[in-house]
């Protein structure tokens, strides 16, 4: 089994995801099993109760786990199907330590952070190995060389280097070489601290992506190459994308990054085809079709707090040849100034999950001004419960129909907290998560659009559907078009007698891929697409 480990440098958010992302893509074009895995080195057990502007989106795992985002790049451009021990973060490791340490097993020992911290970070390598039969095991290390918090995980995998071999791992740092513009010239130095810093904790890097805005000439990677002791052939340039972050897996195949991991590691494999790879890039730089949508958000500021929503409409657009602008918008701000202001000459409405009680009425609003108009609407986990509570009030005449997370006393609770949730006291990992089987309903927009009557998918909630308000919902144009295998949990809903107006409990966006775009998302854009083009004047 081969390892490689991804490290980063200089500044954070330098994309060591979609690097390590972008290099299981070519390695898995290249006919190798490969795996992906992310190590954070923060204190919380998984990023579950942490806010969307402290860490982007919580990417949910078929099998419950909630973990890092990075975890959907991964999924979203390889094959691979990542579990809980994909992802492994300081507080996991230190609760498993002490565990140890209260039952004995350190037999009298004192407990340190060398070996017996470091050792579960290994063991934790080496049991993603084990579980996927990987032919190479790609682990990106979180955080900037020299963070302090990450020092047991560079120290962890420097011992691991040791005990497998030389041919065995690669380290490859992403660093980034920035560009003054008042001397008009690229930087070096940044890198040459980062890669110095690496290499007193005792790991030389083999290989250097090199983030930048421009790109690097002959003579700069030389010179990064003699003060950074790495082969000139192994300065890699990563230049900032044009268009998509789908560009990156083909810029680093043209920089041959593919081909000095294969050479290092010993792996005699062909060269990735990555026609399928470029096709999707021609649809994204040149689509036959434009189409706007607004996704109705409350932390809409911060991108990476829908990510996996954003990736998955572009999924969409990548489906029917169109290439999608999302307008992003605040869902108080439609609370502020009304809809028709806000929502006018779009061709869709999104409105994704979310948790609190702000920004809920204009979440509410969207809803309606999109049934009215029948304006294509697509609602995820909380979009399922707004246009719920909307239709409730306004269609049903439930006067203050609400759900009990944000008004326990609403006299028409149309949203309630499931059963098994009302003796949660703990908040993290309790909610109801991981993949679920939903049955469709024969003749369903969203049976259509699946081409199937069974699909399992991903959720995260504790609020459903309220099912003593079914009957008060049941043959007014309402669809129940998906439930739980035994018809007690709504899963999905639509309107009969509009263009296109679905809603999830569920989080399709989880499994969205460029080169196999969510079912869900794939209608909704052509409905958007459809709707521009043909509605009256």
């Amino acid at each position: 089994m081969k390892y490689i480990f991804v490290t980063g440098g200089v500044v954070s958010s330098l994309g060591k995801g979609l690097t390590a992302a972008s290099l299981g893509t070519l390695l898995e074009n290249r006919g190798l099993k490969i795996t992906l895995q992310k190590f954070d080195p923060y204190l919380n057990v998984d990023p579950g109760t942490m806010s969307p502007y402290q860490h982007g989106e919580v990417y949910v795992l078929d099998d419950g786990a909630e973990t890092d985002l990075d975890l959907g790049h991964y999924e979203r451009f390889t094959h691979v199907k990542l579990g809980r021990y994909n992802n492994l973060t300081s507080g996991q490791v230190y609760q498993t330590v002490l565990n140890n340490e209260r039952e004995g097993k350190y037999l009298g020992k004192t407990v340190q952070v060398i070996p017996h911290v470091t050792d579960e970070i290994q063991s934790r390598i080496r049991k993603i190995g084990e579980l996927t039969k990987a032919d190479v095991v790609i682990t990106e290390i979180g955080g900037t060389t020299g963070d302090i918090e990450g020092l047991p995980f560079l120290e962890a995998i420097r011992e691991f280097a040791l005990d497998v071999g030389p041919s065995n791992v690669l380290f490859l740092h992403v660093t980034y070489v920035p560009f003054i513009k008042a001397a008009g010239e690229l930087k070096t130095k940044p890198t040459q601290q980062s890669v110095a810093k690496l290499r007193e904790i005792g790991i030389t890097p083999h290989i250097l992506v090199c983030r930048c805005e421009r790109p690097l000439d002959k003579e700069l990677r030389q010179k990064i190459s003699l003060f950074c002791s790495v082969p000139y052939e192994a300065v890699i340039e990563e230049k900032d994308v044009e268009h998509s972050i789908y560009e990156v897996p083909l810029m680093l195949q043209r920089e041959r990054l593919d081909d000095l991991v294969c050479q290092h590691l010993r792996l005699d494999v062909p060269p990735a085809n990555m026609s399928h790879w470029q096709d999707i890039i021609r649809k994204l730089i040149a689509p036959q079709h434009r189409v706007r949508i607004g996704v109705v958000g409350k932390y809409i500021e911060l991108n990476d707090a829908y990510k996996s929503v954003y990736e998955a409409v572009i999924h969409g657009g990548i489906a029917n040849d169109c290439g999608v602008e999302v307008e992003k918008l605040d869902a108080e701000e439609i609370e502020k100034f009304g809809p028709e202001k806000i929502l006018k000459g779009l061709g869709g409405i999104l409105v994704p999950g979310g948790f609190g009680e702000r920004g809920i009425e204009g979440k509410i609003l969207a809803a309606q001004y999109a049934r009215e108009h029948r304006l294509p609407y697509l609602g995820l986990c909380l979009g399922m419960q707004t246009a719920t509570i909307e239709y409730a009030r306004n269609v049903l005449k439930l006067q203050g129909a609400h759900s009990t997370e944000f008004d326990a006393a609403t006299p028409h609770p149309v949203i309630a907290l499931l059963d098994e949730q009302k003796r949660v006291t703990k908040k993290g990992g309790t909610m109801r998560l991981g993949a679920q089987p939903c049955q469709l309903v024969v003749g369903s927009k969203a049976a259509q659009l699946y081409g199937a009557f069974v699909v399992n998918e991903r959720h995260r909630h504790r609020y459903e559907f309220n099912n003593a308000y079914r009957e008060k919902f049941e043959g007014t144009g309402f669809v129940f078009s998906g439930t739980s295998p035994d018809g007690k949990l709504v899963e999905v809903i639509e309107l009969k007698d509009h263009p296109f107006f679905v809603a999830s409990q569920f989080h399709p966006e989880f499994q969205s891929k460029p080169n196999a775009p969510h079912p869900l998302f794939r209608g909704f854009i052509a409905a958007c697409h459809s709707y521009i083009h043909h509605r009256p004047l």
